[in-house]
């Protein structure tokens, strides 16, 4: 299998923001322009499919029981996301998810909005991330 390469996020981003919204499951329901650009999927081989279709496997099941946990509380999640392109290649995002709410104050979905990870970020949290892979192995 190849190795999986970085990204350019820089590049890729381009000040504009990753934005993706899910139902109550985490299945996709809207992928924005860029979401698509930079995952390298259509937003035809998005929508309808889980989110963790970009989950890139060095991220531990850890921080994904934390995000489900939070937002489930109605409260947003925040933290540093390494996502696997359709090509194989990866990227780091700074993510930020929240519940998205119908009219009557009920949670119908959430809505994640990613920017590029700072280096020192990605530094910092691939340790953690690995320590936690290993120790779920």
């Amino acid at each position: 299998m190849q190795r999986p390469v970085a990204v350019d996020e820089e590049y890729f981003f381009e000040g504009r923001a990753i934005v993706s919204e899910t139902d109550l499951n985490g299945v996709i329901t809207f992928a924005n322009r860029r979401f698509c650009e930079i995952s390298g999927y259509s937003a035809y081989e998005l929508v309808g499919k889980p989110h963790n279709i970009i989950r890139h496997p060095d991220m531990p099941k850890t921080p994904f029981a934390q995000v489900w946990k939070t937002i489930q509380a109605g409260t947003i999640w925040h933290g540093l996301v390494k996502n696997l392109r359709k090509d194989g290649k990866f990227y780091w995002v700074d993510t930020e998810i929240s519940p998205i709410y119908d009219n009557n104050g009920n949670v119908k979905g959430y809505m994640a909005a990613r920017k590029p990870a700072s280096r020192k970020n990605i530094e910092e949290t691939s340790a953690i991330y690995k320590t936690m892979l290993d120790q779920e192995s």
